[in-house]
């Protein structure tokens, strides 16, 4: 027992990830779509990698019988809305997110309930049932442009982070009544530790994800989705930056800017990171065993799909329209 016990880990140790994901893939026509928030492996062997919006256009014109998606579940399930008779599957089903989870269902139909004359604008970092529930979708992309599509006179209810609608009421000078949600990687970097970083830091450029509070906001050199981030790190002629986001990022800012320095905002004082927990449930491992095995699967009803694709149809057709990238 003790032999066969040994030999059963020797040939999961000889198991090359990369080669047998990348062999699966062409073998099953498969497609695979990676957040910036996954480890730096599963970036480099992904198809592609981008922010909600990125990723989101990319699935919507997908010609795959699989679509892989690592990142979370709202995402998967963006996904399996878009291409409805595409088997869609996540390397890990537990991958969910603290910012959908802040907003239950029933919840927001009641609070919706109290503002019959708004239109429901909804970040797309959000449950289906929350999609079904909204007039448009917007990611942290095209927030402002989303919102400044309608009139000034239009009302709206703005879910589930009161950070980023806090930040898109003043960039477009709305007053949108705002769910209380937040993501837990965001909101938990607080004014002491940006602070201390600029003066450890004085010539670092401090660039913050629009899902922090608002005073890290107010105080950064530049705003913007992970896609903005990474291209202000590109264009611009500083050499450091105070990143106020999640850690992944570093992989593709390190990758694209081998001469700049990049330090990330801790979420505490016991390491210097901020990791989304979710999103590092995905592993190479569970990559090739969700590839290999074609599950976990998302599934859908016709309804849920039929409703939900509605809102992000809209978003897609706006950000066409304007040019959002």
């Amino acid at each position: 027992m003790a032999i066969a016990t040994t030999e059963i880990k020797d040939q999961k140790k000889k198991i090359n990830y990369k080669d047998e994901i990348l062999r699966l893939k062409e073998e099953k026509n498969a497609l695979i779509l990676a957040h910036f928030y996954q480890v730096g492996e599963i970036q480099d062997i992904a198809d592609f990698v981008g922010d909600s919006l990125g990723l989101a256009q990319k699935a919507s014109d997908a010609d795959a019988d699989i679509i892989v998606f690592a990142g979370v579940h709202f995402m998967a399930e963006t996904a399996k809305i878009l291409n409805p008779e595409t088997k869609v599957v996540l390397p890990d089903l537990e991958a969910g997110c603290s910012l959908a989870d802040s907003c239950p269902p029933e919840d927001f139909k009641k609070f919706k309930q109290k503002y019959p004359d708004h239109i429901v604008i909804s970040y797309i970092n959000c449950s289906a049932a929350i999609k079904q529930l909204s007039d448009v979708i917007c990611t942290s992309s095209n927030a402002v442009k989303i919102v400044e599509s309608f009139p000034k006179e239009q009302k709206i209810i703005f879910a589930p982070d009161k950070n980023l609608g806090a930040y898109v009421n003043k960039m477009t000078g709305r007053n949108m009544v705002l769910w209380d949600g937040t993501c837990e990687v965001h909101d938990v970097l607080e004014m002491e530790a940006v602070i201390k970083m600029k003066a450890e830091n004085p010539e670092a450029k401090l660039i913050a994800h629009p899902e922090c509070k608002a005073p890290v906001l107010e105080i950064s050199d530049f705003v913007g989705s992970t896609t903005q981030l990474l291209k202000y790190a590109r264009e611009t002629d500083a050499k450091q930056f105070i990143v106020a986001t999640e850690s992944g990022i570093l992989h593709q800012m390190r990758k694209e800017n081998p001469n700049k320095e990049f330090f990330i905002v801790p979420s505490d004082e016991t390491c210097a990171c901020n990791d989304c927990p979710y999103m590092k449930k995905n592993t190479m491992e569970k990559l090739y065993l969700c590839l290999k095995n074609e599950v976990p699967e998302i599934k859908l009803t016709d309804q849920v799909i039929e409703e939900a694709k509605e809102p992000i149809n809209k978003m897609l057709d706006i950000s066409r329209k304007l040019n959002i990238i």
